[in-house]
Parts: C-alpha cells; sequence; structure tokens
C-alpha cells in the first residue's frame, strides 16, 4: 500500500527507510519480457547488496548487530554473495508477463542464536506444533529469503494460475516464502482497499485458484505470505454523516462504531496515522479485535497462509499487530512502517537515529514478535550511492539504518510494488559465487569517504565500491571481479 504522506521527494521510492537498493542505468541490456529483478534484503547483520547492470556494479556489505548482543566471529561462515550471471531459473522462464517484479528479502537471525541450528533447506519446514510455543523461531534462523510474487500491475494478468505454474521455479531459486498480493475481495483492483474480507475472489482470480496455488506451494515448501491490509475498509452503504461506513450484506457486517472517529466513524480516536479517503477501522473496539483475529485465524488455519505482512502498519498501534499475531500465529511477520526520513534545506540528514528510533518502538510495541521493513537503510542508500558514501556509516561505526541497531528485527529490501521502477533491472556479471557469509559473519569497515567504501566481511571477501583508490593488503587477497566503481577480493 503506498504510504498516505510523502513529505520529501527523495523518500518516494523509500517506503522504508532502510538498506535501499540502488538502480543504476543499464547500457546496452535489456531483458526481452522485461521482467523485473528487485533483490530485497532482509535481516542480515553483514548485509551484502549486489547490483550489478551492464556497465556497473554495486556491492554493499553492512554490519547488523543486535541491540543486546555481539555478534559472533567465530560463528562466522559465509553467506552467498552472488558475483557473476547467476541464472535463476525463473529469471528467464517466469512471468513472460510485459510487467513483472521479483523482489528477494533475506531475513536476519538473531545473533543471540546458536548459528546452524537449523540447514537451509529445512526452512519451511519449521515444526508448526512448537511454533505455537515459540513465534519467534523463524526470525532466528537467519537464512530466510522472500520473495514478493506480485507487482502493481499484476492483477491483470490471470495471476494466481499464472504463479501456480512458476511454484517449481521458485521453490528451485531457493526461497522460503512468497509474498503474495492482498488476495481477499476489494473495491480496488491491487487488493488494497478490502470490503468482503472472507471472499476470496479477487481481480488476481478464484478462490479455487488461489486454493490451488497455495497447494502447490505448500508441495514445494514454499510458505505463502498474506498481505494483511487492515487499517482501512470500504463500506457498502451510507451511514453517519453520508459516509460509506456501514458493512452490511456481507461477513463482519460492522457499522459505524468500528470506524475511528476521524475518519467519519462513531468509534473512537485513531491510535496512529489516518489514511485518508477510506474509513479507517477501529482497533480499540474489542469485537472489531475478536473480528480481525478471527479473520487472522481463518487465513492461517483453513487457507493456508504462513506469513503476514502488515500493510500501513503506522495506522493503528502496534499492540494491536502484537495481539493478532499471538492469536493467529504466522511463523513469521513483517510490517511496513513507513515514514518520511530526516530531511533539511539541503536533502537527507547524516543522522537518521530519529527515523529507525521509531520503527524500533514500533518492533518493541509488537512484543518483539514482528520485523519491520528497514526504510532508513533505503533512504541512506539511495543517497549514498550520488557520490556520499560518507553515509554508509554511523557515527558508532556501524550501518546507518534500522540494520545497524537491530539486524534481526530489520527486513532490508531493494524495492517493492511501491517504490520500484519497471526499467530497473539486475544482470550479474562473471559466472562467480562466494557462499556462506551469513547473518552472524563479522564485518570491518576500512573506509567511507564520500567517493570510497570498503569493508572486509568474516575473513575471506572484502569489497570496495566508489571511485576512491583502496585495495586490502597482504598477499592471501586476490582480486574475484572488478568493474567500474567497483572491486571484489577473496581469500
Amino acid at each position: 500500500m503506498e504510504s498516505a504522506t510523502l513529505t520529501s521527494p527523495f523518500e518516494k521510492p523509500i517506503p522504508f527507510s532502510c538498506l535501499q537498493v540502488v538502480k543504476f542505468p543499464t547500457a546496452g541490456f535489456s531483458l526481452r519480457s522485461t521482467i523485473r529483478f528487485l533483490f530485497y534484503r532482509i535481516n542480515f547483520p553483514n548485509s551484502l547488496i549486489a547490483f550489478f547492470g551492464a556497465k556497473f556494479s554495486f556491492i554493499l556489505w553492512t554490519e547488523l548487530r543486535d541491540s543486546n548482543s555481539v555478534v559472533s566471529t567465530e560463528s562466522s561462515a559465509f553467506l552467498s554473495l552472488f558475483i557473476g550471471r547467476v541464472r535463476y531459473p525463473i529469471a528467464h522462464t517466469a512471468f513472460s508477463t510485459s510487467s513483472f517484479w521479483i523482489s528477494l528479502c533475506f531475513v536476519l537471525g538473531d545473533p543471540a542464536a546458536t548459528f546452524g541450528q537449523l540447514p537451509c533447506n529445512s526452512l519451511w519446514g519449521f515444526d508448526e506444533r512448537n511454533q505455537q510455543n515459540d513465534l519467534g523461531a523463524v526470525v532466528r534462523s537467519g537464512r530466510e529469503i522472500l520473495f514478493q510474487a506480485f507487482n502493481w500491475e499484476s492483477h491483470k494478468y490471470d495471476w494466481w494460475r499464472n504463479l501456480e505454474m512458476k511454484v517449481p521455479d521458485i521453490a528451485k531459486c531457493g526461497f522460503t516464502s512468497a509474498w503474495l498480493p492482498p488476495a481477499t475481495h476489494s473495491f480496488a483492483p491491487q487488493g488494497y482497499v478490502p470490503q468482503n474480507l472472507y471472499s476470496l475472489n479477487s481481480s488476481y482470480g478464484s478462490e479455487h485458484q488461489l486454493r490451488a496455488l497455495l497447494q502447490k506451494m505448500k508441495q514445494y515448501k514454499v510458505r505463502a505470505m498474506a498481505d494483511i491490509v487492515i487499517n482501512h475498509r470500504c463500506g457498502t452503504t451510507q451511514g453517519h454523516g453520508g459516509m460509506y461506513n456501514r458493512y452490511d450484506g456481507i461477513p463482519l457486517p460492522w457499522d459505524e462504531h468500528a470506524v475511528t472517529s476521524c475518519t467519519g466513524g462513531l468509534g473512537n480516536q485513531s491510535t496512529g496515522d489516518n489514511f485518508h479517503g477510506f474509513p479507517n477501522i477501529d482497533h480499540s473496539q474489542q469485537f472489531v479485535r475478536k473480528d480481525i483475529t478471527a479473520w487472522l485465524q481463518w487465513l492461517r488455519n483453513s487457507v493456508g497462509f504462513q506469513d503476514f505482512r502488515f500493510d500501513f502498519a503506522r495506522g493503528y498501534s502496534a499492540k494491536y499487530v502484537k495481539e493478532y499475531i499471538e492469536g493467529a500465529k504466522p511463523l513469521f511477520s513483517v510490517g511496513e512502517y513507513w515514514d518520511s526520513c530526516n530531511y533539511n534545506g539541503h536533502g537527507l540528514d547524516y543522522n537518521q537515529d530519529n527515523h529507525r528510533q521509531r520503527i524500533i518502538n514500533w518492533i518493541d510495541g509488537t512484543g518483539q514478535l514482528s520485523t519491520a521493513f528497514d526504510f532508513t537503510t533505503k533512504g541512506i542508500l539511495q543517497e549514498a550511492v550520488k557520490g556520499q558514501l560518507w553515509r554508509l556509516r554511523d557515527p558508532q561505526g556501524k550501518p546507518p539504518g534500522l540494520m545497524g541497531w537491530w539486524p534481526s528485527r530489520a527486513v532490508t529490501f531493494l524495492d517493492n510494488h511501491d517504490t520500484g521502477s519497471t526499467q530497473a533491472h539486475w544482470p550479474f556479471p562473471s559466472n562467480h559465487i562466494l557462499e556462506d557469509i551469513h547473518s552472524r559473519s563479522s564485518i570491518r569497515i576500512m573506509e567511507a569517504q564520500p567517493n570510497l567504501y570498503s569493508a572486509i566481511i568474516g575473513e575471506n571477501v572484502c569489497m570496495k565500491i566508489g571511485d576512491g583508490s583502496w585495495c586490502p593488503t597482504g598477499r592471501e587477497w586476490s582480486l574475484a571481479t572488478c568493474g567500474h566503481g567497483y572491486a571484489v577480493w577473496q581469500k
């Protein structure tokens, strides 16, 4: 869901201020069906982002540390750094429609957890009986890869049936969860103006097609993430003030008392920011929370969704998200807490501590049960690549976004259906892969200057971006790949 307020032109492509993947022109490169790869990074304490265009390659490594624990250097193995033209099957065979976005998210685990607790190929298969007592198990695994399986135009393309055919490819690529668009009946075709929450017939396809897709995903051990749009709801009939704030004739037949008083209802004041134009749901009403919890349990236990993404999470108190997670018990949750970064008269402030603190406060409000998209990093990174690489280190020598303070709850990303451009392609250069740089890998930031950023990740990978001159000392380092404005070394 697009943010209701955008206070800065810099932030429009930044829904969450977090590690933002930057897109550069790729002269001479075209992808026939304009399939779009958007690289989402979730929760890597020492995170890496790699962007490779025909003329440019960008790799960003960042350190993530839990606020209450120190990243262990002894447990560092190497997370997959893709340097090379990685031929994901889906990149060439999936989604032949003219506009499809592929988004990846890496979920970081809690550094306090024991590394290697779960093998990579078991990420989907958490014992859900144990999950009833441990809602943080997936978050702590540190091995999640989230795939955003839609964009703003996907409703035009028989989407559930299209996705079902590509589930084997999605699974083959190693994705552990696929974020699906809102699946319930909506006043708008994209799904973000819900009305009949119990109707699964949408512009993306029929209920039968959706259930077939979810069954196929279960078969291939790819979890389904539901897009939970519960900040607002479009009414069916006019009520108080002549507004469509009643829900007669459909399941959950609420009246005006389910709508906040600040958006035309007879309920209480909103506990968050208003999303203007539609009746905002009053989550302070017990009957509303009871109904929403039952609906989420239905999505979780009957329909077959396992993960939740909370749309427009600024719109209502985080304590209600906590209640909903505890009631429905999704395996993994992430919130879209998107507000403006801090700007001055000259552009983006260097210090974004207030911005990332607001996201942390929201996560705390959920009882630490939910992660959040790292909009802070996205906002900073988008400016850093404009010859301002000094932004990539905060005064404490840490990454300047949410990932620098609370990596186990930071979902870093490059773009999504709200922020991305249809012209962003993501080709990799030569065919090299360095494996097992993970969420607990150590990082040493060596330089962070206007035209130079360099770091050593773990014990075996070193990189630099920018036009400044730099290389690691020691004969043990060999150049793995390089190009205009970047270089990567390995031992």
